[in-house]
């Protein structure tokens, strides 16, 4: 019999589009739960989730990869980028990125995402107490970003990435492009980006677990079993547009900064939704961040994030960022965040 953290890991999308009272949202909204690789709709950093994903026009960091990936061509300096939370349901989430400065005009970046859950035991109908034998499932993606400054106020992103999906010994690949624009207007501190993720291949699960053997005609005690093997179906990715603004303002002095910011989302699995954020800057060294995810979709269970950051410089041009961020996720309780960043 399959575990039940395993029947969590797999059915997670489907139970994240049921409504309050226990009715599947496909009755009224098309494709929720059709799509391959779900774990590309769970945001990266700390930052970026504490303001609510409300993060394509302020991407400036290394996790813009994600988001945006026209957010790295400003960057400057070599960052680094690593990020970690326990998920939904034991399962864990992860990512680490890093990029570098072509000169000024450019940058270049890449990035592994990993989502799974802890080894599980093997049980069968006649094992119920297990078989001795465990097994795991996982998810991953491993991508290079480029992008480029066209103009002092327009940027251009590019990214390419190759994604798997495993469950014991079988498994699907993919591979999938995003692409991203960042423009900073000629009004002070107001910012517009967008993108488009993870435009890309189908899915589909193939492997030896499922090779079985079957007898293709009962009626005749002659004929051995053959063995066979099931046909799964194709998926697509989940497709993802993101089109937002972020405004920064001065608050009296250049040490303290109030960044408020909002996307609008229009995802191939999902109704349009809304996320804001806002980021009150402290002397350049503290953040403290909220914001609120997926406005007028009326069923979310996800909505409110909360966050800080602290910067320290350290020597030789070395400075480092922590963030954390709370997201509340209603009956699944919550989930919290913790992500470092080193420029140098």
């Amino acid at each position: 019999m399959v575990n039940a953290a395993a029947l969590m890991y797999l059915v997670q999308p489907s139970l994240l589009a049921q409504k309050s009272d226990g009715q599947p949202v496909v009755q009224s909204v098309s494709n929720v739960g059709t799509n391959a690789a779900a774990f590309l709709q769970i945001g990266i950093g700390a930052r970026a989730s504490a303001m609510g994903g409300a993060y394509v026009a302020l991407a400036d960091d290394g996790t813009a990869m994600y988001w945006n990936p026209a957010g790295i061509s400003r960057l400057g300096k070599v960052e680094a980028v690593f990020t970690y939370s326990d998920w939904l349901v034991d399962t864990r989430h992860a990512y680490a990125g890093i990029v570098f400065p072509l000169g000024t005009v450019a940058s270049i970046g890449a990035h592994f995402t990993s989502f799974g859950m802890p080894e599980q035991p093997v049980r069968t109908i006649g094992q119920e107490e297990g078989t001795g034998e465990t097994y795991s499932a996982g998810d991953l993606a491993l991508g290079v970003t480029f992008a480029y400054n066209f103009t002092d106020r327009f940027s251009i992103g590019f990214g390419a990435k190759y994604i798997n999906q495993r469950i014991w010994h079988t498994s699907a690949h993919g591979f999938a492009l995003d692409i991203g624009a960042l423009y900073r207007t000629q009004w002070e501190g107001l910012n517009m980006g967008f993108s488009l993720t993870n435009f890309g291949t189908n899915m589909q699960l193939s492997g030896r677990d499922l090779l079985n053997a079957v007898d293709p005609d009962k009626n005749n005690s002659g004929v051995e079993n053959i063995n066979v093997n099931y046909s799964t179906s194709e998926f697509p990715l989940p497709l993802v547009f993101r089109f937002g603004v972020s405004q920064h303002v001065d608050i009296m002095t250049d040490d303290q900064r109030l960044t408020v910011s909002a996307d609008v989302l229009h995802p191939s699995n999902n109704v349009e939704s809304i996320n804001v954020g806002m980021e009150f800057a402290l002397y350049k060294t503290i953040d403290f961040r909220a914001g609120y995810e997926s406005l007028f979709d009326q069923d979310r269970i996800n909505g409110l994030t909360l966050g800080f950051g602290v910067h320290t410089a350290l020597f030789s041009g070395l400075a480092t960022y922590f963030d954390y961020a709370y997201a509340d996720w209603g009956v699944f309780n919550s989930v919290q965040r913790l992500s470092l960043r080193m420029t140098f």
